[in-house]
């Protein structure tokens, strides 16, 4: 079997949970590939940042549907540390901040999708 046939094949498999988990190791891994660049590297480091803001925001987006079925509570969560995800990486494309920090939250979510894909 090829690789583009196996990766068709695991991706038909995929549930949205590990769809979301495989896209935030994704995103993490860049975010923690810019942090160990040399700091002139400023495109890998901006392409890193903006796409992690930019699955931050496409999840603030998703949840702000009155259709979306997490609970309010969860949906308000996200939608606010999707704000603090845009406004730590804006402090963090002015120097201002490290990387760390949205490295640490992309891991906690991480932990919590295989907690619950665990749990189910």
């Amino acid at each position: 079997m090829s690789l583009q046939a196996y990766q068709k094949a695991a991706q038909r498999s995929e549930t949205p949970r590990d769809a979301e988990y495989r896209l935030f190791g994704q995103v993490t891994r860049a975010l923690m590939d810019a942090a160990e660049v040399d700091p002139s590297d400023l495109q890998t480091r901006m392409e890193a940042l903006d796409w992690n803001r930019r699955v931050w925001s496409a999840l603030a987006a998703d949840c702000a549907v009155p259709e979306n079925g997490l609970p309010h509570a969860l949906r308000a969560q996200i939608i606010s540390i999707s704000i603090w995800v845009s406004r730590h990486t804006s402090a963090v494309m002015r120097h201002n901040e490290s990387i760390q920090p949205l490295v640490e939250v992309n891991k906690a979510i991480m932990q919590g999708l295989a907690g619950r894909a665990e749990a189910a």
